[in-house]
């Protein structure tokens, strides 16, 4: 008979919480502005196959993704909806996704080229949103502050004017005065394009913005936020958002050390007291990374515990000497939890010393995932 293995380390997902913090998002997105949901990195490491449901029920209508798996998971999820790519492709990439309705984005006449080329071999043609860079990210979007840059996009829109749908921009920062002068500079290239070109501004979805952008509190003009992040409570706790994502493991082994024991490779860690220590069958393969050496923590048992000495691949050591009835087999929570202990954003940010969108795709793509 089939047994499924057991997991070393896994990813618990609330899925009731991602309804719940869907459902919050909405409320902010201003009346007649339209909101897309982010799927990139299979959800934030969540499972695009279990998310996209949840977005459906709520109606969401467009859903924002960058690679061709995410494209087809999408669709797989039962998603008829528009799909519009949030980065450049290859022409190979464009090419194999139109069988999905890929919308492609172009920020450049060498990619307008290839697609018109892929029109020759076939294709139906997909829908284009011109990127332009706008005092941006400088990453692949269209820079038409130059001469140069306008001559392109002239040319960009005689290759594929009639099925330009949208332009589009990326704001490199939210802060309220740099993110005030991007928007206002997008939206006089909009004006420009329109201006110079058969583009009608009342056919086209102008978008720029992402999670941050909407929580910054400026009236930034937009016919549509993109937003990821904020679908796993990633901020703003105050306005009920949750994060959605637990990062859980197990006790293997607990063993008693005397004051003068080393801990973990390089000897890093030095006992100035007999412990009781716990071996924790997780390490940096699954995304507990070296970097919180020192300053880590875990709940087991409802108590907040340190982490001693190096990160190994596949495990980690915690002082649980406080924790009288730990036993091997409990629950190590390195992310999560409840109670005043509970291992929160802030703590996993500080440890880890990178944002959670980093953490949570990190670990959902590294673990196995229940869901909730």
């Amino acid at each position: 008979m089939f047994e499924a293995p057991v997991s070393s380390s896994w990813c618990e997902i609330h899925c009731d919480r991602i309804s719940r913090n869907l459902e919050l998002t909405l409320k902010l997105i201003p009346d007649g502005v339209h909101f897309c949901a982010v799927m990139k990195a299979d959800a934030y490491g969540h499972g695009i196959g279990r998310v996209v449901p949840l977005l459906m029920r709520q109606g969401v209508s467009r859903i924002g993704i960058t690679s061709n798996a995410e494209a087809r998971a999408v669709r797989d999820a039962g998603f008829s909806g528009r799909l519009i790519r949030l980065r450049a492709a290859t022409p190979q990439e464009m090419a194999a996704a139109t069988v999905d309705r890929v919308e492609e984005q172009i920020g450049s006449l060498w990619a307008a080229k290839q697609l018109r080329q892929i029109i020759g071999s076939g294709v139906q043609m997909p829908r284009v949103h011109l990127a332009l860079n706008a005092d941006g990210m400088s990453r692949d979007g269209l820079e038409i502050s130059t001469r140069a840059g306008q001559e392109d996009c002239r040319d960009i829109i005689d290759e594929v004017g009639p099925n330009v749908v949208g332009i589009c921009t990326h704001f490199p920062t939210n802060e309220p005065a740099p993110l005030r002068q991007s928007s206002e500079l997008f939206k006089q290239q909009v004006a420009w394009i329109c201006a110079d070109s058969d583009l009608r501004r009342s056919d086209l979805l102008v978008h720029a913005g992402s999670t941050l952008t909407l929580l910054s509190g400026e009236p930034v003009e937009t016919d549509m936020y993109r937003c990821g992040a904020i679908l796993y409570g990633i901020l703003n706790p105050e306005l009920g958002f949750r994060p959605t994502m637990e990062l859980k493991s197990r006790v293997v082994h607990l063993g008693d050390y005397p004051k003068g024991s080393t801990v973990g490779y390089d000897r890093d860690s030095c006992l100035d007291r007999d412990l009781r220590l716990a071996c924790i069958s997780i390490g940096y393969a699954a995304g507990y990374s070296l970097i919180a050496q020192d300053r880590g923590a875990v709940l087991i048992r409802g108590k907040r515990v340190p982490v001693l000495g190096k990160v190994s691949m596949n495990s980690i050591v915690a002082d649980v000497t406080e924790i009288r009835d730990v036993q091997v087999g409990d629950e190590a929570i390195m992310f999560g939890g409840n109670g005043p202990e509970a291992i929160g954003p802030d703590t996993a940010v500080t440890q880890f010393g990178t944002i959670l969108p980093d953490l949570f795709s990190d670990w959902g793509m590294r673990n196995p995932r229940t869901y909730r």
